[in-house]
């Protein structure tokens, strides 16, 4: 569970990364890189806490 919820901590601070490369550059493919990476890691991100929850109200 500990490793889960750092996997989601880096990857969102990946994200931010490359959105930070977007502003310094202005390149786009950051910006589009930054914006999957937030998208798929937020979904994750409800699914691990989803199954969490599951597991204590069975």
């Amino acid at each position: 569970m500990l490793l889960v919820r750092w996997l989601i901590l880096m990857l969102l601070l990946g994200a931010v990364v490359a959105f930070s490369f977007y502003a310094v550059t202005g390149q786009p493919r950051y910006k589009r890189f930054g914006l999957v990476v937030l998208k798929s890691t937020l979904i994750a991100a409800f699914g691990f806490f989803a199954v969490l929850i599951l597991e204590r109200v069975a």
